[in-house]
């Protein structure tokens, strides 16, 4: 991501103060930036948002893998600072938010919603942060809490549930990231599907949201903000 964000910079009139890896100095180049964008690694958030706040810099954050008590902790951070976070950065992905909850909030319980992700074989969190904001939007149109997400399926189950969310990781080869999200009823399925191919397009939406985040007043915001879906 680090390098796909180097390529799309100059596409997007954004000059890049520095590149660099978690485990690099990074305070010495926090004061001359405008903007702290973050594709690192779960374990550096929590240090980069501590140097937001004491430099007083906007920070946008795509990285996922949080646990959820880390990521209450860190939230509470974020709102300290103007923050774009978001688990998926793709102007399409950001759409299918957006579809998603309105189809949830339209068709009632009885439409089973199941959503399956699909990223490379290298991946190390599951499910991806997509999918998770995927069943976040799920849950709350359906007033649903983590109880009722279903992760995969084995052996005899019983019948499916009215009020269980299926959630189907898979991981494979080199597939840049699947989403769907299916309402299925008798008689008829509606599937949402986006399909990213190149990850240039979350490089182009992390760079629209560090312009977009500029100038903010300090809170918690995501793509939906930027984007204008709300």
């Amino acid at each position: 991501m680090g390098q796909a964000i180097a390529a799309a910079a100059s596409d997007a009139g954004v000059n890049l103060c520095a590149t660099l890896d978690a485990g690099d100095a990074v305070a010495d180049h926090i004061a001359a930036c405008d903007v702290i964008i973050d594709f690192s690694s779960h374990r550096a958030t929590e240090a980069l948002l501590e140097l937001a706040l004491a430099h007083k810099k906007p920070i946008v954050i795509g990285t996922t893998g949080h646990s959820a008590e880390e990521k209450t902790r860190l939230l509470g951070l974020a709102q300290q600072v103007p923050c774009v976070w978001a688990g998926n950065f793709s102007i399409g992905v950001n759409l299918l938010f957006a579809l998603t909850r309105r189809a949830s909030a339209i068709l009632g319980a009885e439409y089973d919603i199941e959503v399956v992700e699909m990223h490379h074989r290298f991946k190390k969190d599951a499910p991806s942060g997509t999918a998770a904001r995927l069943l976040e939007i799920i849950q709350e149109e359906r007033k649903l809490s983590a109880a009722a997400l279903r992760h995969g399926r084995e052996g005899i189950t019983g019948e499916r549930t009215p009020t269980e969310i299926g959630v189907h990781a898979l991981r494979g080869g080199d597939v840049v990231g699947d989403h769907t999200v299916m309402l299925a009823a008798m008689g008829e399925r509606l599937e949402l599907t986006h399909k990213a191919s190149d990850r240039g397009i979350f490089a182009r939406g992390s760079l629209r949201a560090a312009q977009w985040l500029v100038g903010r007043k300090a809170g918690l915001y995501d793509m939906q903000d930027v984007l204008g879906l709300k």
